[in-house]
């Protein structure tokens, strides 16, 4: 056998993917529908594809030349929102300690139907590969999303 320095080991082929978006987490748009020509037709939002093309290229420069997992995943997501500046030192405090939580727009399960389908063929074959979901959110001195993807022992 003979080892090839651009084909990763086995051993790295299943290896956790962790990767952090910074920013306002941003949930997936509701498709819209509009009539041409007698027909019906769907697009996504421009600002569901511009998020979810910023996804894709952290994913695409994470993994490398790496295959995308073929396997079944585990799906950990934390969702980060700003604390809102208003609030008083001692809200605050409570918000980055966890004591508070979020509960705004966007919702949990649309901010991950947008990482999920913007993480299709990067990180995993399909998204259908997912069967264990935790996701999270919650205040912090910095808005980003922080997802962590691993095959399923």
């Amino acid at each position: 056998m003979f080892d090839a320095p651009f084909l990763a080991p086995v051993d790295d082929l299943s290896a956790p993917v962790t990767l952090c978006l910074s920013g306002e987490p941003q949930g997936k748009g509701r498709a819209r529908a509009f009539v041409r020509a007698g027909h019906i037709s769907h697009y996504t939002p421009e600002k569901t594809r511009t998020y979810e093309g910023m996804i894709r290229i952290v994913a695409m420069e994470e993994m490398g030349n790496r295959p995308p997992l073929d396997l079944p995943v585990e799906f950990y997501m934390r969702a980060i929102f700003p604390v809102p500046a208003s609030w008083s030192g001692a809200k605050r405090a409570k918000a980055i300690t966890g004591e508070i939580k979020p509960g705004k727009k966007p919702d949990l399960d649309n901010i991950a139907k947008a990482w999920n389908d913007a993480l299709n063929g990067v990180v995993y074959r399909d998204d259908s590969l997912i069967c264990r979901m935790t996701l999270e959110k919650r205040y912090g001195p910095q808005a980003l999303v922080a997802v962590t993807v691993r095959a399923i022992p």
